[in-house]
C-alpha cells in the first residue's frame, strides 16, 4: 500500500422545523398533503397544534447547532452545512455563527421539499429563492447541493448545472470515492401484465456531466438509528451508540468499521459522515463523535476538509468527461443573480 490520503468531512443536514413529516407520525390535524418520499410515504406539514415536533426543530436550530459548533471548534474541523432556506430565515443568528466560523454552507431546498414530488416550475422557484438567499447571506454563490431526503428528480441535475452548482451529495454509486455524476439513466420497470421479454432489458446510461458527485451513505448517517420521532413505526432514538457486549455491534462500531476497512483497502479515499443537529446535538451522540474523531485522527494521512475542498481536489486530478454537460460559468451565474436583485 502507498502513502495514505484520507479526506474526511462532516455533512450537516439541517431540516429543523421546515421539514414536512409523514402522515401517521403523530399528526392528526390539518393533514395537508405536501410531498411523498420512497422512505416515508405521504407527508404533510407540521401544524402548530403538534408542538412536540416543533419543539424538536427549535431545539435543533438553537441548542443542537451551538453544541455542534463547539465540537467542531474543539477539533479544528470545518464542516459543510446544508441549510434549507426556511431554516436560514428562521434561525439567522445560529446560521451566522455557522458562516462566521468558516464552515461551508450549501443548498438543501427551502422547506426540505422532496424534489421528486414537485413540478419543474416548483423546483425552479425553490432553487432560485434558496440560491439567492445563500448568495446574499454568504456573499458568494453556493458550490454544492444536497437533495432533501437524498431524492433527486429527473430534471434536478441539469437545473443545478444551470445555477453553476459544482458538486452534488445525494447519490451513492460509490461509498468512499468521488466521481463524475451522470444524469438521465433509464430502465424498464417490471409490468406483470405484459410478457417478460418486454421488461428484461438492461439499464440505459444517460449523459455525462461536469458535476462532481460526493456520495453519501445511509450507513454513516446518525438519523436512521438514533432519531426519535413520535409515533413513527420505524423511529429509533434509543439506540446505544456504543458497543455494549464484546460480540455486539452498534452505531459507533459500524462507523469505525467503515473507516477501518477503507483505510486498509484504499490508499486514497473519502469518508462521508452525515449528521443532524436534532440527533448529534444530544449528549450521547456528541460523545460518540468525539471518540470517532479521535479514532480517525490516530491514522496517518487524515485531512478534515469541506465538500467544496473535496470537489476541488477531485477536479484537479480528474478531467471532466469529453462532451460532458458543464456547470454554468461564474459570469453566467452572477448575471442571473444581478437580474434577480
Amino acid at each position: 500500500m502507498g502513502k495514505k490520503k484520507v479526506l474526511v468531512w462532516i455533512h450537516l443536514a439541517t431540516g429543523w422545523i421546515s421539514m414536512p413529516w409523514p402522515v401517521g407520525w403523530g399528526h392528526t390535524e390539518a393533514k395537508t398533503a405536501q410531498a411523498t418520499s420512497a422512505e416515508v410515504g405521504k407527508t404533510m406539514h407540521l401544524t402548530f397544534s403538534r408542538l412536540i415536533l416543533w419543539r424538536t426543530g427549535l431545539w435543533a436550530g438553537t441548542i443542537g447547532t451551538r453544541r455542534l459548533l463547539k465540537l467542531f471548534e474543539k477539533y479544528n474541523i470545518k464542516a459543510s452545512w446544508f441549510i434549507p432556506g426556511h431554516s436560514l430565515e428562521t434561525f439567522p443568528e445560529e446560521c451566522a455563527m455557522v458562516r462566521d466560523a468558516g464552515h461551508e454552507i450549501g443548498l438543501h431546498g427551502y422547506s426540505h421539499e422532496n424534489p421528486v414530488d414537485m413540478t419543474f416550475e416548483q423546483q425552479k422557484d425553490v432553487l432560485h429563492k434558496t440560491w439567492k438567499l445563500l448568495t446574499d447571506f454568504c456573499g458568494k454563490p453556493p458550490k454544492g447541493s444536497v437533495a432533501p431526503w437524498w431524492e433527486t428528480s429527473e430534471e434536478g441535475t441539469e437545473l443545478m448545472l444551470s445555477y453553476g452548482i459544482e458538486y452534488d451529495h445525494s447519490m451513492s454509486h460509490h461509498d468512499c470515492q468521488a466521481y463524475w455524476l451522470r444524469t438521465g439513466d433509464s430502465w424498464t420497470k417490471i409490468d406483470y401484465t405484459k410478457k417478460a421479454e418486454e421488461w428484461m432489458k438492461p439499464l440505459t446510461k444517460g449523459k455525462e456531466t461536469g458535476m462532481v458527485e460526493i456520495p453519501g451513505s445511509w450507513y454513516i448517517d446518525d438519523l436512521p438509528p438514533m432519531m426519535f420521532i413520535k409515533n413513527s413505526p420505524n423511529s429509533h432514538g434509543w439506540v446505544n451508540p456504543r458497543q455494549v457486549f464484546p460480540e455486539a455491534k452498534d452505531v459507533e462500531d459500524i462507523w469505525k468499521d467503515h473507516f477501518d476497512y477503507f483505510y486498509r483497502e484504499y490508499d486514497e479515499f473519502i469518508f462521508p459522515m452525515t449528521i443532524h443537529p436534532d440527533v448529534s446535538g444530544r449528549p450521547h451522540v456528541l460523545l460518540m463523535h468525539e471518540r470517532i474523531i479521535e479514532h480517525i485522527n490516530k491514522h496517518e494521512g487524515v485531512e478534515w476538509v469541506t465538500m467544496g475542498e473535496i470537489s476541488d481536489y477531485f477536479k484537479s486530478k480528474n478531467p471532466a468527461p469529453e462532451g460532458a454537460l458543464m456547470p454554468a460559468s461564474h459570469e453566467e451565474v452572477m448575471k442571473k443573480f444581478q437580474e434577480s436583485t
